[in-house]
Formats: structure tokens, sequence, C-alpha cells
């Protein structure tokens, strides 16, 4: 004979699992220092031009890029501050990474004991001179995001090598994850994007190969839409 279980002995569903929730936290207000490279391959044209057929160099998408940054920067939390350095043809250039970073690491520091993060966003335009510094610190007190304009490869180019060190500087020293974009395209629009990117806060951010931001802006096939739709 089946034997039955008694009536009302049967185990409560489980209970759904609590709501996620992420504990509130202070977002630090950012000082923002940009370094242009201003060397004589700042000054290549852009493929797209400006006003009446006006050539655009890349020097000019920069400047665009940077008043684009900090107006939005701005509209978020007006408590933003920014400041502006360059990079230039200087026969001690090769030095200047170092220097730069020792001057950020005094200044992270400082906007630590002010309950701020100190960020150097660093716009680099030589296709074939990777940048050289020395460091050796391992304490990491500020963010660095680089964006990368460069020449397609070719006998006198090596993009690839300098994007390299590039990315070695940035490891090296950035406290919270930097971001680094690069384009060989010579378009605005491109760079616009790579630095509406760069407008998130380095507390909020997730791993660079965990973006997936910019969207394309590419029409779907028909076919993709014509699937979607059954």
């Amino acid at each position: 004979m089946e034997e039955r279980e008694p009536e009302g002995s049967h185990a409560p569903p489980p209970l759904p699992p609590p709501p996620y929730t992420l504990p509130p936290i202070r977002l630090c207000s950012e000082d923002i220092l940009f370094v242009i490279d201003a060397d004589v391959e700042a000054k290549a044209e852009m493929k797209n031009s400006g006003p009446r057929g006006k050539p655009i160099t890349r020097l000019d998408s920069i400047k665009q890029a940077v008043l684009l940054f900090v107006h939005s920067k701005l509209t978020i939390n007006p408590d933003h501050r920014f400041a502006l350095a360059s990079l230039t043809q200087s026969p001690a250039w090769v030095c200047y990474l170092t220097n730069l970073f020792i001057v950020a690491a005094n200044e992270g520091k400082r906007c630590q004991a002010e309950s701020r993060i100190f960020r150097v966003i660093l716009f680099y335009c030589r296709s074939s001179t990777p940048p050289q510094y020395k460091w050796a610190l391992s304490q990491k007190n500020f963010t660095l995001d680089v964006i990368y304009l460069h020449d397609k490869p070719g006998p006198e180019n090596c993009p690839q090598r300098v994007y390299d060190a590039l990315v070695d500087a940035l490891d090296q020293v950035s406290e919270y994850d930097g971001y680094i974009f690069e384009s060989g395209q010579g378009l605005s629009r491109t760079l616009f994007r790579q630095t509406c990117v760069l407008l998130s806060h380095p507390q909020q951010r997730c791993g660079q190969d965990d973006i997936d931001i910019p969207k394309p802006l590419a029409r779907k096939s028909v076919a993709a839409e014509a699937g979607e739709v059954q």
C-alpha cells in the first residue's frame, strides 16, 4: 500500500533572495590634470574638416574634447577642479613623465588629505616614440587615463610598441582602474566618444575589459531585425 504524506506536511516554498542593495558611499570630488602632447605630430590633420572646409588638427580636436569633458563633468558635480599642462618637444621630455608622476603623487597625497581624488588624463600623439620614465614607488595615490592618437603602422611608426608602453605605465601608477583608448582613424567623433567614457568616476568604474559602451551606432541588418520579430 502506497504511503501518503499527511496533509499540510509539504515543505514551504523557499524564500526569495533578498533584494540587492549597494551600501551608500560618498564619491570624492576630483582634481583632474589634463596633459596634452604638443609635439609636431599633434598638428597632423584629422580626416574630418571644420567650417568651410578648414582643416582640423589633432590638437584642435583635443581642445574640443577637453572643453566637452570639463563642461559635462561640472554639470555632474560643480566641485570638480581642473588644471592643464603640455608635453612639448623639449630635449628633456624623456624625463617628463617621471616628473609628471612625481607631481601627481604629491598632488595625490594632498587630495587624500582633503578627501578628494587626483586624476591625470594624458593625450599622447607620438607614433614612433614610446614614453620613457623611471618609477619605483609602490604607493598608488592617483589615477591615470590615456587617449593615444597615432598614425597607421609603417616603416617609421611603431604605434603598438608605444601603446604597450603606455599600458605598462598605467598599470604601474594608477590607483583605481585607469582607462586607455587609442585611435589611428583620424576621426574627431572617435576621440569625443572616448573622452565621454572618461567621464566615469574612478570610484565607480569596472575594469576596462568589461566596458560595453559606447554602443555601436551602425544600423541593424534587415535579417537581424526580422529574426527579432519572429
